[in-house]
């Protein structure tokens, strides 16, 4: 019986599925993260249309995915949270912690999820748009008394349209992924 039961374990039991590992050039990664707080700086001032986009976010959460070291996405959202606060009206500060807290749980959730499906992709965009929309106005609140507004229902249709931008620009994105 012993041998039945050991011959059934032996069967069914999966080899975990080993991801490949890449790496992106420093250069890169710079570029990228400029370039997305440019576009958020500037492109809405031409296309209002454009403002819901959170470029230094999805670039946040894309780095922080894709790296899988929840240490690494702190510093990627530190760096370029504190880049886009020091370009934008905002006190300094508060895109920095709230974009630190993204890419630590990005990069954590990562170790958990296949995060190069795109329904993965979308989801998991959706999740941190809306979790860095409340976590500002919880800061926002809470740090510097400011009476702002969080209306949760355009926060969610923002958080649609930029999960909805992230999944082709994480594609884009993928393209500049260097095989170790």
């Amino acid at each position: 019986m012993s041998d039945l039961h050991s011959g059934f374990r032996e069967d069914f039991v999966e080899a975990p599925v080993k991801s490949a590992v890449y790496r992106y050039h420093a250069a890169a990664i710079a570029a990228v993260a400029l370039a997305g707080i440019l576009f958020q700086v500037y492109v809405p001032r031409f296309v209002t249309y454009l403002s819901y986009l959170e470029m230094p976010l999805l670039i946040t959460v894309y780095f922080s995915l894709m790296r899988r070291a929840p240490v690494v996405g702190v510093l990627y959202g530190a760096l370029i949270g504190l880049a886009q606060d020091s370009l934008s009206h905002n006190p300094l500060g508060m895109f920095g912690i709230v974009k630190t807290l993204v890419g630590y749980f990005a990069a954590s959730a990562s170790l958990r999820f296949n995060v190069e499906n795109p329904g993965i992709r979308l989801v998991v965009s959706l999740f941190f748009c809306f979790f860095h929309q409340v976590l500002y106005w919880v800061l926002g609140r809470a740090l510097l008394g400011e009476a702002l507004d969080l209306d949760i229902a355009t926060t969610l249709v923002v958080s649609v349209l930029n999960a909805l931008v992230a999944v082709p620009l994480f594609h884009v994105l993928d393209k500049l992924k260097v095989p170790v």
